[in-house]
């Protein structure tokens, strides 16, 4: 893996230098824009709306509209004059019990790794960590922009966990929710046997991303000149009210013929 950052983890008065490296890879399949007359690659130019010419990158400059058409320019040298602090500080602010942070906050993971220096106060961080049984709520600067988000243990590595801040979270009070009114006692009830059934502990390795294997084996297809056959499964159509009841006895039934037992509830 490739560092890309390098700062501290400021712990009281303890700096721990680390390396950041992203946690993730994406498998998504990638398709390319291609003229349909001749299937020649598109490519995206970096048009001037002044003069209509292409303008290459070393010509090119962050610029911030303070009024309709009046730009000023920031450079790199700039965002890292803002704040040196911050621009290669992960400051810890407080600890807390990892259940008190809605999932929705989350945003990306991302690996620390101590530097050079850093093994001592890097392990007495997770360490403690592991005993408190909490995470560290941090602040940091990361691509000119500030963000929240949490140090956790993950086996004998640190992660941080980017998060949002409130403020980016879009409010529901315009989303059109229904009442709890429109159900009854035995739908619910119903509803809760199902779940039961079907509650296991969570094993992430048990999933796989399904749709880019077949999306695959497609591509293998067209490539050998074989025409993609459809799919058996017809698509799925919207449940009607009058049927919410039929459709969850109908579910349960459908557990106990495929004999599917209990499952062990997550915990």
């Amino acid at each position: 893996m490739r560092a890309i950052w390098s700062g501290l983890v400021s712990f009281g008065l303890i700096n721990v230098p680390i390396k950041l490296y992203s946690a993730t890879d994406e498998h998504a399949i990638s398709f390319d824009m291609l003229h349909k007359t001749d299937l020649s690659p598109i490519r995206y130019a970096r048009i001037c709306k002044e003069d209509g010419k292409e303008i290459p990158y070393k010509d090119i400059v962050k610029g911030y509209e303070y009024q309709k058409g009046e730009y000023i320019v920031f450079t790199e040298e700039d965002f890292k004059r803002i704040d040196v602090k911050k621009t290669g500080t992960i400051e810890i602010v407080q600890f807390t019990k990892s259940e008190e942070i809605d999932s929705i906050y989350f945003e990306k993971p991302y690996y620390l790794e101590p530097d050079k220096g850093g093994a001592k106060p890097y392990a007495l961080l997770r360490e403690a960590l592991k005993a408190s049984g909490t995470v560290a709520v941090a602040k940091f600067v990361f691509r000119n922009r500030e963000s929240l988000g949490i140090i956790k243990p993950y086996g004998e590595a640190l992660i941080l966990d980017q998060m949002r801040f409130a403020s980016e979270i879009r409010p529901t009070k315009e989303l059109n929710l229904p009442e709890k009114s429109l159900l009854d006692k035995k739908e619910i009830g119903m509803a809760l046997e199902l779940i039961e059934k079907l509650t296991d502990k969570f094993k992430p390795e048990a999933y796989r991303d399904e749709y880019t294997q077949e999306l695959q084996k497609a591509i293998d297809a067209k490539v050998k000149g074989i025409p993609i056959g459809k799919k058996g499964k017809a698509a799925p159509k919207v449940s009607k009210i009058h049927d919410i009841s039929a459709l969850l006895k109908e579910s349960l039934e459908e557990l106990r013929r495929t004999k599917k037992p209990a499952r062990r509830k997550a915990g």
